[in-house]
């Protein structure tokens, strides 16, 4: 078994192609349709628990990314603007339209090029990627990180204990991240060649899309997990402030709100949805 369905979409989920991928899917609720987007690496697992609680008033639709979870591979690289693209094919095969999306980090990246070709009710974002300038400096900081996952690829020995303990001490050290956290290390040296290809795209010009978020005119709102040592808040608030209808709240998280502390997010989105009628 590939140890990275198990950080997915519950097994027997739906399987539906689009744009060349085989694409598992998992949808519960009824209601205004919320379309949950993970961050690369991870899978549709990490909503599950916000699914378990967000059900009884929204339709919950989760996507493992081509190559994560349960979901089949894609021939081309992962990047933001690939995600959009599937994204545009996926959402009218299972008939969903101007949906809320939550998205985090290259999930993030994704909702907001969605959002710039197609209707959306509002925009939930976490720690999203492209929102600072591709920098010399942000540039080898990229390459870094695809030497490290190129290691994971070629299955050095050290690779999977230094992935727990990235995984443990900079992205996810919350504890109510302890299991789904412990699944996607257990499947480091599958996952790592897709990490690589992501990363590398992270340090392309077309990257930064703070000009496209500037041009939304939707509700956004931000739910930052604050010990995030990768993507800072800081760096991110020109952007965040540059946007016409952004709110902004912070989370003791390390890089994903919702799977980090649950409770305080599931509340906050709450609240956001009623303050917009949505």
């Amino acid at each position: 078994m590939e140890l990275r369905k198990l950080t997915g979409v519950p097994e027997g989920s739906a399987l539906l192609e689009a744009a060349g991928v085989l694409l598992a899917v998992a949808r519960e609720g009824s209601g205004v349709p919320v379309v949950c987007l993970h961050a690369v690496g991870h899978g549709g697992g990490d909503f599950a628990e916000f699914a378990a609680r967000a059900r009884a008033r929204f339709e919950v639709i989760r996507i493992d990314w081509p190559g994560q979870g349960r979901s089949g591979p894609d021939s081309q690289a992962p990047s933001p603007a690939r995600y959009a693209q599937i994204l545009q094919e996926v959402l009218p095969g299972l008939g969903i339209e101007r949906p809320i999306i939550i998205g985090n980090s290259i999930g993030g990246a994704a909702a907001l090029h969605y959002a710039g070709v197609h209707p959306v009710r509002a925009l939930v974002l976490c720690n999203p990627a492209g929102l600072v300038p591709v920098t010399p400096l942000s540039r080898r900081a990229c390459a870094a990180f695809v030497r490290f996952f190129s290691a994971g690829e070629r299955r050095a020995w050290w690779f999977a204990p230094a992935f727990r303990a990235y995984y443990r001490w900079l992205l996810l050290p919350g504890k109510d991240a302890g299991q789904q956290r412990q699944r996607i290390a257990a499947a480091a040296y599958e996952i790592a060649p897709t990490l690589r290809r992501a990363w590398s795209s992270f340090a392309l010009p077309d990257a930064d899309i703070r000009a496209l978020a500037a041009t939304l005119d939707v509700p956004v709102w931000f739910a930052w997990a604050e010990r995030d040592r990768l993507v800072s808040l800081k760096q991110n608030l020109p952007a965040i402030k540059a946007m016409k209808r952004a709110t902004l709240s912070t989370f003791r998280a390390g890089h994903t709100a919702f799977l980090e502390t649950p409770d305080a997010f599931v509340e906050g989105f709450f609240e956001f949805c009623e303050r917009h009628a949505l």
